[in-house]
């Protein structure tokens, strides 16, 4: 189960909801654990493959002085600014998964405290709501769970 919530809340959540039958304390540590795990194991990847990359790019030449703006840089950059650190954080463990998420966010911020700080909060957040709401209407989603 723990493993299952390093990749995402959203794989790992129901099936640690239903394999602890209700158990708050057990599902919410194993939810709240895995999520801040999987932050710190794939935003240190994320980082190394980022070094590993631009290590590829300067050995084959490919890094330019000038920058080349295209369209998707400026989307790019506009989602960054728009939205920042707190706002992919926060989409991060429901509509993208955790590895994406953290890729993501050490693509545009270095800081590595703060991007795991950040995609920890969103994780325990977003691991409080969903046990409540499944909780609140267990009755109506019993069906679809089972």
């Amino acid at each position: 189960m723990l493993l299952t919530c390093t990749l995402g809340l959203k794989i790992g959540f129901p099936a640690t909801f239903l394999m602890f039958k209700f158990n708050a304390v057990k599902v919410l540590m194993v939810t709240c654990v895995g999520g801040i795990a999987g932050n710190v194991f794939f935003t240190n990847l994320s980082a190394a493959i980022l070094k590993a990359l631009h290590h590829f790019r300067v050995k084959r030449h490919l890094i330019h002085r000038r920058r080349i703006f295209t369209k998707f840089n400026r989307r790019v950059i506009r989602i960054k600014q728009r939205f920042g650190l707190a706002g992919i954080a926060f989409v991060t463990p429901i509509f993208l998964s955790t590895p994406i998420g953290a890729f993501v966010a050490e693509r545009f911020y270095r800081d590595k405290k703060k991007i795991i700080l950040y995609l920890s909060m969103a994780s325990i957040f977003w691991s409080f709501t969903l046990y409540f709401i499944v909780l609140f209407f267990y009755d109506s989603v019993k069906g679809w769970m089972l």
